[in-house]
């Protein structure tokens, strides 16, 4: 890299370090984006985009990345017993893969000012913190910055795998099927509207490696069907174990933080949002952008982070799960609830609770 001064240095150019350098751009900021790939280039997940993050985006002056692509209504998921329920999604999804999504939120970010550079960083090293005011990690699941800070990638128990493919469907909703075996754990097919669905298979590692084989059996046992094409596997650090959000001129956005929701495994939303508030602290200046970021993701994600930890806690129990699909299924509003909880910044209540409670109390006769 050249010895050029920003007042914020992006490391990893995927959502969040694209919503971080948008946001850092917006706030009058010189920015540098570094990627180690150039784009568009593939990357490993569901490709589902929840109306949470698209809001985010707007916020940020961004529109049209989901341009091409239809809306999906409806979003059928099946508990683990055999429990289902298909509602319409409060606000509809998409389903963008992410060569194309990333790619537009790159375009964005350097539109509104950022300079984009392919380079690969492998340590979070003077000449970085040197060339840079605040320096942002939202270099992913394997975050080399988080490692410089000296935080441990999550341990099992706090850590999924997953693997992803294409495959044809005639499908039209999102379909999410749960199962008992290796609880937690789901198969999805998410439409992308092109005669084609993004297909995956994900559980929690619990300190045995899986192989791909193994993978792949699981998701064609859930989800039968020819071998999807495309396929690639990836590690999602779920937000029960996170690490401080930001030390000294250090931040850390999406993957990078550990923002994976425990609950559904979803990512894009917490990642635009972190990389949005992380982008906007970082801005302001090397005093105050830990203090200021640590206080905005607590005030906007903090309760909900807290509700998502406990549905976590409560649904390791898979007769929990069947209860809530079965109170999903009589009551649109907990229907809603679970689909904020699991794909924006939504908590449960009271009536809610209650409503999965009476499920678990007076299941029905033979159910799980």
């Amino acid at each position: 890299m050249s010895a050029e001064r920003y007042d914020v240095a992006v490391v990893g150019a995927g959502p969040a370090g694209s919503a971080a350098a948008l946001a850092a751009c917006r706030a009058g900021a010189r920015v540098l984006l570094l990627d180690r790939a150039d784009f568009p280039r593939d990357k490993p997940c569901g490709d589902g985009i929840a109306a949470d993050a698209l809001d985010v985006l707007a916020g940020l002056g961004v529109t049209g990345v989901t341009d091409g692509y239809p809306p999906i209504a409806n979003l059928r998921l099946v508990g683990p017993g055999g429990s289902q329920v298909s509602r319409p999604l409060p606000r509809p999804a998409y389903t963008v893969p992410r060569r194309v999504f990333d790619a537009r939120l790159v375009a964005a970010a350097v539109a509104a000012g950022a300079e984009l550079r392919r380079h690969t960083v492998r340590t979070l090293h003077d000449d970085l913190l040197d060339r840079a005011a605040v320096v942002i990690g939202a270099d992913g699941a394997g975050s080399v910055i988080r490692r410089a800070q000296g935080y441990p990638a999550n341990a099992d128990g706090h850590l999924a795998i997953a693997i992803r493919g294409y495959a044809p469907t005639t499908n039209a909703e999102q379909l999410i099927v749960t199962t008992r075996a290796r609880w937690p754990a789901y198969a999805w097919s998410f439409p992308i509207g092109d005669g084609t669905a993004n297909v995956g298979y994900g559980e929690v590692l619990r300190g045995v490696p899986l192989s791909r084989a193994y993978l792949l059996d699981r998701l064609a046992r859930l989800m039968p069907g020819g071998e999807p094409l495309g396929l690639r596997a990836h590690h999602l650090p779920l937000s029960t174990r996170r690490p401080p959000p930001g030390r000294g001129r250090v931040l850390l956005a999406g993957d990078a933080l550990s923002l994976i929701n425990p609950f559904t495994g979803e990512g894009i939303f917490y990642a635009v949002l972190s990389g949005a508030l992380a982008g906007a602290a970082a801005a302001a200046g090397p005093q105050r952008a830990a203090n200021d970021y640590a206080r905005a993701l607590k005030q906007r994600l903090g309760r909900h982070l807290r509700h998502s930890g406990l549905a976590t806690r409560l649904t390791k129990r898979p007769l929990m799960v069947d209860a809530a699909v079965r109170a999903a299924s009589r009551n649109q509003a907990v229907f809603t609830r679970m689909v904020e909880l699991g794909l924006g910044d939504g908590v449960f209540d009271l009536r809610t609770i209650g409503r999965i409670g009476a499920e678990l109390v007076h299941r029905p006769s033979g159910a799980p």
